[in-house]
């Protein structure tokens, strides 16, 4: 490969490995009968049989959990570590999983939380001697035990769970870890990449791997580990149903793609972020993860650049979630859709809709990665470039120009942009109100006609069969992107470089120069004659 080139040159031709694969998968953990106060007191009082329902009863049952952890930490000789404030609990933890060498619980531990739970006050009534509670949640200050782990079928992981009531739980784990486990057992040769794959002898039968990877596994990880932990349910009321249920906290989708030639790979990192940084603009996302944003959509909608060390990593946020592209140790490039709320993407919460999220989420990725292989697709051939911005005589008819700097062809090169990856194509009349907003309301659906017989007398669009529908061709993306980077990226900073944004030292130069040149003329002047 030559000088650094885009994410074209790179991807065609230069990828030993593309694979996609659930990555780091947190769950929440709820008793799904024990979520208000009513249920609190019908938990008391049908079911464990006490005839007042009271706050000490959640002091009674939390003491026998904690004591129950104790007894299970010394009888397994599993280390029980109280974590300080400001530490990542992780890294003290990484040292007891590293030195498993086989599946168990390597250590517990224990955290002082603000959790919502549910707290008791009495109540005032009218009969003497009478005592009643009343039920409701707050934030308190509780203990929480941290069981890390290594499964045999997932690898690392934890399950947290809260000791007060109505003891809530997390779990995580990794989908990386759990697609090397199964590549080893099914016999696949590869070269682990830190969490994720460098190389593999079959590239499909590990992307059927990561495939299978669902629901129905996650699930198991967490039946295995919790009949093995103490809680602080009794057989009796898990079989009464008090018992919790997993719900998607946070989902991160990866894309790795491996380069087989990795000594360009940081130069070409660095001009992908440089060349993509108004991805997070609303019109763009809309694109990417295929849902609308109006005016009022809540959320944040931006992109950031975060640089720790050499790690260049670019945020795309969308709502709660984000995308995040950064490069795997020099020679891979990473692609996640971090999902913080399954509903951003049109999902429920529950784990069985794991399935449909990285659907949606996977597909999210491949359009981030589409976005900017057309974005850095753009150059146009002189032909073309006479071709659009000359009247032309195009099959007998007269085809106008579209001369750059025109202030309405500027803004349909931009709109054409924003709808390049319309699955659908675009009509006159979606295609009307993208340009009308640039051009602040002042554009026809007359103008829109014009313009669009144009576009297809150039051979920039094509309508399809039997529709009123137009797509873009291959010369039209490359113009539209073309116009639109040309004036955003180089003629408009230019034209500004005598000002801020503008660095001091270019505007220092620039009024070096001007001053030149207006010496120059001066001197240049003859004397009026006499």
């Amino acid at each position: 490969m030559g000088a650094v080139g885009n994410v074209n040159d790179l991807l065609e031709g230069h990828v030993a490995l593309d694979i996609e694969c659930l990555d780091r998968l947190y769950l929440n953990g709820y008793v799904p009968i024990l979520q208000c106060s009513g249920q609190v007191v019908r938990f008391m009082r049908d079911h464990l049989g006490l005839p007042v329902p009271s706050p000490a009863i959640f002091e009674q049952i939390g003491e026998r959990f904690r004591s129950a952890v104790r007894d299970f930490a010394e009888r397994n000789k599993i280390p029980l570590l109280h974590f300080k404030k400001g530490d990542r609990h992780i890294d003290v933890m990484r040292p007891y999983l590293d030195r498993a060498t086989a599946p168990g619980v390597v250590a517990i531990g224990v955290s002082q939380e603000f959790q919502w739970v549910f707290t008791g006050n009495k109540r005032h009534t009218d009969t003497p001697g009478a005592v009643s509670y009343d039920f409701q949640k707050a934030e308190r200050r509780v203990t929480c035990y941290y069981f890390y782990l290594v499964d045999a079928e997932c690898g690392p992981g934890f399950i947290k769970i809260c000791s007060y009531f109505p003891y809530q739980i997390k779990v995580w784990l990794n989908g990386h870890e759990w697609a090397k486990r199964q590549a080893t057992r099914g016999g696949i040769a590869f070269t682990a990449l830190a969490n994720g794959f460098a190389s593999c002898a079959d590239p499909a039968a590990l992307q059927a791997i990561c495939d299978r990877l669902g629901p129905q596994q996650v699930q198991a990880f967490f039946d295995h580990w919790i009949a093995t932990v103490p809680v602080p349910f009794t057989p009796a009321d898990r079989a009464a149903g008090y018992w919790w249920e997993l719900s998607l906290r946070q989902v991160e989708v990866s894309r790795t793609i491996v380069f087989d030639a990795p000594r360009r790979a940081r130069g070409f990192f660095e001009a992908l972020v440089a060349d993509n940084l108004g991805t997070g603009r609303p019109d763009e996302l809309k694109i990417i993860f295929g849902r609308r944003i109006q005016k009022n959509t809540p959320g944040e909608f931006a992109t950031r650049v975060v640089t720790r060390g050499t790690l260049v990593t670019m945020n795309v946020f969308y709502k709660n979630s984000r995308l995040k592209q950064y490069l795997k140790e020099g020679r891979a490039l990473r692609i996640e859709s971090v999902i913080n709320d399954p509903t951003d993407l049109g999902c429920q919460r529950r784990l069985r809709n794991l399935d449909e999220l990285q659907k949606r989420a996977r597909a999210a990725n491949r359009r981030l990665l589409e976005v900017e292989r057309v974005g850095q697709s753009c150059a146009v051939s002189t032909a073309l470039l006479e071709r659009v911005s000359l009247p032309t005589v195009e099959g007998g008819q007269r085809a106008p120009a579209l001369r750059f700097g025109d202030p309405r062809v500027m803004a349909l090169a931009a709109s054409l942009c924003a709808v390049v990856h319309a699955a659908l194509g675009f009509t006159n009349q979606s295609l009307c109100a993208w340009v009308s907003r640039p051009l602040g309301g002042l554009y026809t659906t007359a103008q829109c006609t014009y313009d669009l017989r144009r576009l297809r007398l150039k051979g920039l669009v094509r309508r399809l069969p039997h529709s009123n529908t137009y797509v873009l061709t291959p010369d039209g993306i490359r113009w539209a992107f073309f116009y639109t980077k040309l004036q955003d990226r180089l003629l408009g900073p230019l034209l500004a470089a005598d000002q801020p944004p503008a660095s001091v030292e270019l505007r220092r130069a620039l009024r070096v120069i001007d001053a030149s040149v207006d010496q120059y003329i001066d001197a240049a002047r003859m004397k009026p004659a006499a």
